[in-house]
């Protein structure tokens, strides 16, 4: 979230938008990354054990995280539009879980959501916070497609680092006490 860590809410919903899976765009997408003849080929899909072309998981995760960054930078359009100073959102330290649960078909409208379902300061990382976040993407039928549990790092707005880590950060930035504090 593009939100202070602080402000960070457990278990609010985002709602990330929805993507509608053509036919054409899920071959496309298998051919350039994805390359199983399920995802490219719908001659021959049908004998597959999905019953058909269906998108690449990937494909899926795509869609999602690019849904997931644009509401990101709508987020922080919106809180400078508020007259307020949006947060920091860090890298990923990875993915806990992904889980596929039903195949993703030409046509199908898939909407996708995000929420934190838990946070924490960080251990390695002063100044920041680690958020667990899920992304749930659903079908038109409201069946659950995709499922990821995220973690990512948000900065903390009122962190004040000790009298020690200011010198241990300074130190690191002049150049023999760097080559000291290396060895």
């Amino acid at each position: 979230m593009t939100r202070w860590f602080e402000d960070i809410t457990i278990d609010e919903v985002f709602d990330l938008g929805s993507h509608i899976f053509t036919a054409e765009e899920i071959i496309r997408f298998g051919q350039l990354y994805d390359p199983q003849y399920f995802h490219t080929a719908p001659e021959l899909a049908p004998q597959s054990e999905f019953g058909g072309l269906v998108a690449s998981g990937w494909h899926t995760v795509c869609i999602g995280h690019r849904k997931m960054v644009d509401a990101l930078f709508a987020e922080e359009e919106r809180l400078r539009g508020l007259g307020e100073e949006p947060g920091v959102s860090g890298p990923s330290p990875g993915v806990n879980e992904m889980v596929f649960k039903a195949p993703v078909r030409p046509g199908d409208t898939v909407n996708y959501t995000l929420s934190v379902s838990a946070k924490r300061p960080s251990n390695s990382l002063p100044g920041w916070g680690l958020l667990f976040n899920h992304l749930e993407a659903t079908n038109q039928n409201g069946e659950l497609v995709y499922r990821a549990e995220l973690v990512g790092f948000s900065k903390l707005r009122d962190f004040k680092p000790s009298l020690g880590l200011r010198l241990a950060l300074w130190a690191r930035t002049v150049p023999v006490l760097k080559r000291l504090l290396s060895r």
